[in-house]
């Protein structure tokens, strides 16, 4: 992992390669904001000039990059945009007593702000532009007029997270890409140092699992069965000081687990079920359960996917990987709470031992369900893990799923959708909001229900006849039939935001994105009262 440390040096006297300092729309155009005095006064005072020169507006994402010509230690100045800045609650005055400063007369003014997000992907996008640089300071933390531990955390999270590479499967005569950043300095004055320190020790932990995340989800099916994810997460986990039980597929047929069963049988590769346990908290019963989607192949079963649909289907354990990622954050960050993760891990395969459409399961709990369509697998295998989970009685219940393709029609590649009962759904979206990632609210419509019914069972998985009317809705309706009336659940679906496919953009690379561990990370905080402020 890049190694990263706060410092209080001067952009001008930092022996790094590379310096990244901000740039935003201001009312006459383009501006440069707090913390960028030395290296303009370096520049003699050209830097708004030369950036100008160089076509930059300031608009959010930009990314422009020229030489010092020796003018600095660093060899190299990038510009990271930040969009229009917007007004701070605070006076402009105490945005003034914190010691900020403007780069010439055009920096931005000291009664400005920065969103979080806009500096995490500011930060990203300039330190995966440096790849094959060795150091990089960055003088992004200031940019609104005053250093926060926000706005540290969110420009260490940022650097951090872009400098992610996935290149564990290539050979060394095939690895021709630059490497990513080795070192990252976040500058802030001398006052700010010790929250800073604070704010970059929580944004490794997290980052560390964000990448995590990615890792497992770029990982091919032919590297990650569900026994191998599950050994990762014994791994990791005994690391971090986390308990971990796994039942194998004995365990899980004597347990009465008949979804995770059902889905895992077609397959060579037998399901499993991962407990972790992080417990920080006092108390008999989990304050947080959280339950993962583990699918490490889906080729849809006997109800096969098109070709073109499986090629990104080794990404259907996301769910999984996202809640491994976040109790090993809580464990690590020693979070006084008590967090349980459950990861149901099965590979869904077609095969003469596979389910087939119109079978009827009984899962744990009892409770039966026709099967109308086997690559509707996901939820068959987190009602069991969500029954599980609900026996120990925690205060509040999450599970995460690359659940449906209606999630991506409604919402998009970007945002996840989340429905539920109880005031999970909010303490989630305000997790989300927290973090920097985007969460939608989205109804539960009742009368989508009996489209569920089953002629046979106590439910079917899917609307018979292939109905995809409001299918994100009517698949957390299903995992509802699983869950008590009273309880406090929310359902979050990540199918799109889990994977991007396009070229990288702010801290997200190609590929697996990490998505919702933040939110998670975020949400296990606030329920143990110890989340910072992200104002």
């Amino acid at each position: 992992m890049t190694a990263i440390a706060p410092s209080s040096a001067a952009l001008t006297d930092l022996p790094v390669d590379a310096v990244v300092i901000g740039t935003a729309v201001g009312a006459d155009g383009l501006v440069v904001t707090d913390g960028a005095a030395d290296l303009d006064a370096a520049l003699g005072g050209r830097l708004v000039e030369v950036l100008r020169s160089l076509g930059a507006t300031g608009r959010a994402g930009e990314v422009i990059r020229f030489a010092t010509l020796g003018a600095l230690p660093a060899a190299t100045v990038v510009a990271a945009g930040l969009g229009p800045l917007t007004p701070a609650p605070a006076p402009a005055a105490a945005a003034a007593a914190a010691g900020t400063d403007a780069a010439s007369g055009d920096g931005a003014s000291a009664d400005q702000r920065v969103d979080g997000e806009v500096l995490r992907r500011a930060a990203g996008a300039a330190v995966r532009s440096l790849a094959g640089t060795a150091s990089v300071a960055l003088a992004l933390a200031g940019a609104g007029g005053a250093v926060t531990a926000p706005s540290v955390r969110a420009v260490a999270e940022g650097a951090l997270l872009g400098a992610y590479a996935f290149d564990g499967l290539r050979t060394t005569s095939a690895t021709d890409r630059p490497k990513p950043v080795a070192d990252l300095t976040i500058v802030v004055a001398d006052a700010d140092l010790p929250v800073a320190g604070t704010e970059i020790d929580r944004a490794v932990v997290v980052a560390e699992s964000v990448a995590l995340v990615r890792d497992l989800v770029n990982t091919p099916p032919s590297h990650l069965s569900p026994a191998q994810l599950a050994d990762i997460a014994v791994e990791r986990g005994g690391a971090a000081g986390v308990a971990v039980e796994v039942l194998d597929e004995a365990a899980l047929a004597a347990g009465g687990y008949g979804g995770i069963v059902g889905v895992g049988q077609g397959s060579a590769n037998p399901p499993r079920l991962v407990r972790l346990e992080w417990r920080g908290g006092a108390g008999d019963h989990p304050a947080l359960a959280l339950v993962g989607k583990g699918i490490t192949f889906d080729s849809g079963g006997l109800s096969l996917k098109p070709p073109t649909a499986m090629e990104w289907m080794k990404t259907d354990m996301a769910g999984a990987a996202s809640v491994l990622g976040a109790v090993l954050a809580a464990a690590r960050l020693e979070l006084p709470i008590t967090v349980v993760g459950w990861l149901p891990c099965a590979e869904n395969m077609p095969s003469g031992e596979a389910i087939r459409p119109s079978d009827v399961l009984t899962m744990r709990g009892g409770k039966r369900v026709e099967v109308l369509n086997t690559d509707a697998e996901g939820r068959l295998v987190l009602a069991d893990a969500l029954v599980r989970a609900a026996e120990e009685n925690p205060e509040v219940i999450v599970d995460v799923a690359t659940l449906t393709g209606a999630q991506i029609v409604s919402l998009g590649q970007r945002t996840s959708g989340v429905m539920g009962r109880g005031s999970a759904v909010e303490a989630v979206t305000a997790a989300a909001a927290a973090a920097g990632e985007s969460v939608w609210p989205m109804p539960m419509p009742p009368e989508l229900r009996k489209g569920l019914d089953s002629a046979v069972a106590d439910i079917a998985n899917v609307a018979p006849g292939g109905s995809r009317d409001g299918g994100m809705l009517v698949a957390a309706h299903f995992l509802a039939a699983f869950v008590a009336d009273e309880a406090n659940w929310a359902h979050l679906d990540i199918a799109g935001p889990s994977w991007h496919g396009g070229e990288p953009y702010g801290h997200t690379p190609k590929g697996g994105t990490g998505v919702i561990v933040r939110t998670l990370v975020q949400l296990a905080e606030d329920l143990a009262g110890t989340a910072a402020p992200t104002g």
